[in-house]
């Protein structure tokens, strides 16, 4: 499944990302935990976790109509777009919920300031795509 990119310019990469990966071996074949990276806004924690390598499940290709990119935000959340009701349908058939859970194709970067995601070790892209 390939994966739906945003279909807009995206500005300077200003946003501070930083990804903790529970298990990043499944995700990265690496043992680093943590990734820091720069966004720009407009573009979605999905594909700027696979653009640094960070192979988050979408088995949907980030179209919101699975729950398997789901991840926790543990900083920044009112630097992203608000979760729109079918994000929120879609994340509650996501094993487990919490407060801070997303769907990472749905998570659109509006504003400056560091976002912290946490990425369930469950989560495991069994394709493993090459980011485009």
């Amino acid at each position: 499944m390939h994966l739906r990119r945003s279909d807009h310019d995206h500005g300077p990469e200003t946003v501070p990302v930083t990804f903790i990966l529970e298990d990043p071996h499944a995700l990265t074949g690496g043992d680093q935990k943590e990734h820091r990276v720069m966004a720009a806004k407009g573009e979605h924690l999905l594909e700027v976790a696979m653009d640094n390598g960070i192979n988050i499940e979408h088995a949907c290709g980030g179209v919101c109509a699975c729950s398997t990119c789901h991840i926790y935000i543990e900083e920044g959340a009112k630097n992203l777009s608000e979760p729109t009701e079918a994000e929120e349908d879609r994340v509650e058939e996501a094993p487990g919920l919490q407060r801070n859970s997303r769907l990472s194709c749905q998570c659109e970067i509006e504003r400056e300031g560091p976002i912290v995601v946490r990425v369930p070790a469950w989560n495991r892209n069994a394709i493993k795509e090459v980011p485009h």
